[in-house]
């Protein structure tokens, strides 16, 4: 007898309906899956095999042919236990043999017949719902974040015997309700008020934030570098529905959301790899194709402490997504596209014993150490760092003082409002903020006129920018403007903007 169910399956983010059929036949009894399985798929025969029995069922003592279609993908993971499960009772009579809706089911089995969660339901779901289907049967525990899309019926489950009797008629499974997107109240570790001194850097924090666009901090060693970075998140603007939802997609692919209690990310990511990391962890890859730290910092920061410590190869990865917003990570076994549209936060000492410009200790390195430590970051990669600021030591004066300084809630406010011009601006076109401009946008909203432009060209032809480099200052200073609420950018916006291009202690001068 033969069965059909439907499933689904990803190649990254991208989804595939996946048709799991059964064949039970007379003869020696044997189990076979086909279709390209991965070692995980083949080994699922021993989870659905005690699952059956466990829940109540009899194991079919016949030859079992079970194909996972379309046949020239591959199948990795225990998504399709349940599946796989379900066309064997119904192909061996115990279930019927037709469902009572074209329900498309995913679930890893325990052997006991729970029903277990599994990674990149909401991107399955999204992508699956987009091509028609309506009622999906998923892991109690993966329900949240798939109830998050309007319209589609979402059954959890607890075990296989439950979704059985479902079929049967005999036991009714209340679908999830819609879940919408609601902001929550965060808590951060580090507030601006706790930052003593470093107005400049600040600054220039709040710039980079309120416009996306990427910023690299040097300084001494205990100027602030790394504390201004991890208050960061404090002030990142608030998520809508759609970014959220663009973050959980991806991070349910690792099974993060299942962390969260409403089954959505909420707010931006934050994240801080250590100086160790590969390439591969950076970027993505493995033999899966998974997404890596530049995508997982979707729509968020991705802070890269000791910035000349990462070795060679893993900084001049960034290039690429830096420049476009997305990678495509390509293996012989699978390829790849995944978001990558990332604020890039990179701080660094100004040289290896991390004294040069300090105002307090001696330099004990030479020119040229100083020199070959500045050259670990290639020019090509400094181009793509739209604000380059200097840090150092704070004075007794500015760390002792016990005025209340502005808290990250007064900034936020003032960066949720710029990204709300933006946001504005930029309606139906895709992007969400100004770093993201492609050259006839910056036209269209940066061209410089009058004054604006005698000193923007004064500053290309003696600050020797690149063409890169001109668009990203015109970037910054529309982003200054909108901070001001100015819908012309103004000369002194521009000189702003020019002022985040010094590269001083960066070239060793």
């Amino acid at each position: 007898m033969l069965s059909k169910v439907q499933s689904y399956g990803l190649m990254g983010l991208l989804g595939y309906p996946l048709l799991v059929e059964t064949d039970i036949s007379g003869g020696i009894p044997a189990y076979e899956t086909v279709g390209l399985p991965d070692a995980t798929v083949k080994e699922s025969k021993e989870r659905v095999r005690a699952a059956i029995k466990n829940s109540g069922f009899k194991f079919p003592t016949s030859r079992i042919t079970v194909n996972l279609a379309p046949a020239d993908i591959k199948k990795e993971g225990a998504v399709y236990d349940l599946p796989i499960a379900v066309s064997i009772l119904m192909a061996s009579g115990q279930l019927g043999s037709r469902l009572p809706d074209e329900i498309v089911m995913f679930g890893e089995l325990a052997l006991d017949g729970q029903v277990r969660p599994v990674n990149g339901v909401l991107p399955m779901i999204i992508d699956a719902f987009s091509k028609g289907y309506k009622c999906f049967a998923v892991p109690a525990q993966n329900a949240a974040e798939a109830a998050y899309i309007e319209g589609a019926t979402i059954l959890p489950l607890e075990t296989l015997r439950q979704f059985a009797e479902y079929i049967r008629g005999n036991v009714h499974i209340q679908p999830m309700e819609t879940l919408y997107f609601e902001q929550c109240d965060l808590r951060y570790s580090t507030d601006f008020s706790e930052i003593k001194g470093q107005q400049s850097a600040k600054r220039a924090a709040e710039v980079a934030i309120a416009g996306g666009h990427n910023i690299l901090l040097c300084g001494t060693p205990g100027s602030g570098k790394t504390m201004l970075a991890r208050a960061i998140p404090s002030i990142l603007p608030e998520l809508t529905f759609e970014e959220a939802l663009e973050i959980t997609k991806i991070h349910s692919l690792t099974g993060a959301t299942r962390a969260q209690s409403n089954g959505m990310i909420m707010e931006r990511p934050f994240r801080s790899p250590h100086h160790g990391a590969s390439s591969v962890s950076l970027v993505g890859g493995g033999s899966k194709a998974l997404p890596g730290e530049i995508s997982l910092a979707h729509m968020g920061v991705l802070f890269l402490d000791e910035f000349p410590e990462f070795q060679r190869d893993v900084l001049e990865a960034l290039r690429q997504p830096l420049e476009d917003g997305y990678i495509t990570i390509s293996r012989s076994a699978a390829t790849a596209t995944y978001p990558a549209s990332f604020m890039l936060v990179a701080a660094m000492n100004p040289c290896p014993c991390g004294n040069h410009g300090s105002r307090m200790k001696q330099c004990t390195c030479t020119s040229s150490q100083i020199h070959r430590y500045a050259h670990k970051l290639s020019g090509p990669l400094l181009d793509r760092i739209d604000i380059h600021i200097e840090m150092t030591e704070v004075g007794y004066a500015e760390i002792t003082d016990r005025g209340k300084a502005e808290s990250s809630a007064d900034v936020r406010a003032r960066v949720n409002a710029a990204r709300q011009i933006q946001r504005e601006r930029f309606s139906g076109s895709g992007i969400f903020c100004n770093a993201k401009m492609n050259s006839d946008q910056i036209r269209r909203y940066c061209t410089p006129t009058g004054e604006s432009e005698k000193l923007i060209k004064q500053a290309y032809l003696q600050l020797k920018l690149s063409a890169r480099a001109y668009q990203r200052v015109l970037k910054v200073a529309r982003t200054i403007a909108d901070l001001e609420g100015e819908s012309e950018i103004l000369p002194q916006h521009y000189a702003e903007a020019l002022q985040y291009r010094s590269v001083s202690l960066l070239m060793g001068d």
